[in-house]
């Protein structure tokens, strides 16, 4: 700090004003403190060495304790300048770690070059991401939320709509990039990939030649367009297609999957392709048992045929993993209370040997009492309801979804002499109950591979984290509804919702799975700083294991009392 003399109208006016270099490297000032004019100091300081004396009042000004000092630098009779944001998200700055470790700064590089396009297309695609996890939102929304991070974007909204363009142009190039990028970083487990597709709804009343009427995993009567999702065997994304929504997902599988196969030259001496039942066709399987292929895939017990139903149903000839040497029979445990309780969380299974047109396959059909009574619980507290519904009238349409209690409800058309008329009548639908309650505890999948039985449900297992990766796009990175119209910009988003759901996916593992997703999400868009002009950054979020991890984790602090300019500057370079 140093002294500071105006000469106005020949009357001088002494303060204090601090020298400080800002985030972007210019070196300003600020008044730290107001001295008055000449009669005012003189009647402070004395009329001998009046300058002498100020002087050393700012020596001990800059010798004392910074806690201190800042407190004195706010005047609580002094307003906040207007227009003038103070306050900053740090969360993203892991993320922009990540996404400068990916190198997707040189993939931006790549397709400027070819274009020769002016605007900073990795400025933009790097905060269409990081707004897409801390503050997921339309596009127009999302070029405001930007401003909240520390770094302030310098591209223009128009910029951000001409990007996605060229990031649509570009789709299969990004994704195969990123793919070999991340090897650098992380080992990819391609021995196991898992594909899924679900669909994204569009408030529109038109559909056009992306998006169509089909039908929805929201049941909603909007047009969609559908997506399918692959994933590696650690649950990182591999790669993602977009295809109308009325196209029948079988018909995406195989087409998607060469062209990862081949284009990722995934490394794997054996792929192994798990799915769930809705792309259980044979064509898929036939295609995934050559070329040193494999398939597990999630069967529908409702549509085997009979002839394994019966097998399915035998209460004979169960297993439990790990032992070869004993069979059971499940109805002589049901039957005993105490067996009962001590196989209660047991996985029984047997293997049933079946073939489609084209292959041979086991089936693996697996039985769980605590899985019964889960089953059995979820369907009563539905008749439940559907019995309250018949009571009061409340009866709209009939049911559909499985979790839709109203499928449960059956009605007849009557008069009060039997004939068939208007008035409806309507009743708990006893025989749907009885017939889903055959499989209660059930869960079957089919299977080429030849071995352990144990590795076999280990891959099956891993399907929930390509449900919660839909989840996470469509609840936390609110991917839909889509506020675009034109269909390169619509790929564009889906794409930037992949690239962030794949840094997310990074970042927890690299957490080593020791948080939730709600965990992770809300710290990150908490961690708030506010400037405190002239001396940094004061953070304004709680520390927590969770951020001492994320510190650790990238060798930089943003949780210090105050992180000065130039520290913060130092972080903010790191990253690039």
């Amino acid at each position: 700090m140093r002294l500071n003399v105006r000469t106005i109208n020949n009357y001088s006016y002494y303060s204090i004003i601090k020298d400080y270099t800002n985030l972007n490297g210019k070196r300003t000032t600020k008044i730290f403190e107001k001295l008055g004019n000449q009669e005012q100091v003189e009647e402070r300081f004395g009329k001998v060495d009046t300058i002498k004396k100020i002087n050393e009042y700012i020596d001990e000004l800059n010798n004392e304790d910074k806690e201190e000092l800042l407190k004195r630098e706010f005047n609580p009779n002094k307003r906040i300048s207007p227009g003038i944001k103070r306050q900053f998200n740090v969360g993203y700055l892991f993320l922009k770690r990540l996404y400068y470790q990916l190198r997707l700064d040189e993939i931006c590089n790549a397709i400027s070059d070819k274009y020769k396009f002016q605007y900073d297309l990795n400025e933009i695609l790097s905060y269409l991401i990081f707004a897409r996890i801390i503050y997921p939102s339309s596009k127009l929304e999302t070029f405001k939320q930007c401003q909240n991070f520390i770094e302030q974007p310098k591209f223009k909204l128009h910029d951000e709509y001409r990007a996605l363009s060229y990031i649509a142009k570009n789709m299969d190039f990004i994704q195969k990039s990123l793919f070999n990028n991340s090897k650098n970083i992380v080992n990819r487990n391609s021995s196991v990939i898992y594909y899924d597709c679900t669909n994204f709804f569009f408030e529109i009343d038109i559909d056009d030649d992306l998006r169509k009427y089909g039908i929805s995993k929201e049941h909603r009567p909007n047009p969609i367009v559908g997506m399918g999702l692959f994933m590696d065997g650690d649950g990182l994304p591999l790669s993602f297609n977009i295809h109308p929504g009325n196209q029948n997902e079988q018909k995406t599988l195989i087409p998607e999957e060469s062209k990862i196969v081949n284009d990722f030259k995934l490394e794997s001496t054996k792929i192994i392709l798990c799915s769930d039942a809705g792309l259980s066709s044979d064509e898929i399987k036939k295609f995934n048992s050559s070329n040193n292929k494999a398939f597990v895939i999630t069967q529908s017990l409702k549509k085997l045929k009979e002839e394994y139903k019966k097998q399915v149903f035998d209460d004979n000839n169960w297993r439990i993993q790990g032992d070869l040497k004993h069979v059971y029979n499940l109805e002589e445990i049901k039957n005993d209370d105490v067996l009962k309780d001590k196989y209660y969380e047991t996985l029984f299974y047997k293997i049933i040997q079946t073939e489609t047109k084209s292959v041979k396959q086991d089936l693996i059909v697996t039985f769980c009492f605590k899985y019964y009574d889960y089953n059995k619980n979820i369907r009563d507290s539905q008749i439940e309801r559907a019995k309250k519904a018949i009571e009061t009238g409340n009866v709209t349409r009939k049911g559909k979804n499985q979790n839709d209690y109203r499928r449960l409800i059956n009605s007849i058309n009557s008069t009060n002499c039997g004939e068939v008329a208007e008035n409806t009548n309507y009743f708990i639908d006893e025989d749907l109950i009885s017939e889903e309650s055959k499989y209660d505890g059930y869960y079957a999948l089919t299977t080429n591979l030849v071995g352990d039985v144990n590795e076999i449900f280990k891959i099956i297992k891993g399907r929930w984290e390509i449900e919660e990766s839909f989840r996470i796009m469509k609840s936390d990175f609110l991917a839909r509804p889509v506020n675009l119209s034109r269909e390169d910009r619509i790929k564009a988003h889906f794409l930037t919702c992949f690239i962030s759901l794949f840094i997310y996916r990074l970042l927890e593992k690299k957490l080593e799975y020791k948080y939730t997703t709600s965990q992770i999400l809300k710290t990150l868009r908490n961690m708030n700083t506010v400037e405190q002009k002239g001396l940094g950054f004061e953070p304004l979020y709680e520390r927590t294991n969770l951020t001492d991890d994320l510190h650790e984790l990238f060798k930089f602090n943003t949780d210090l009392e105050i992180v000065s300019y130039k520290k913060m500057k130092k972080i903010l370079n790191k990253n690039i």
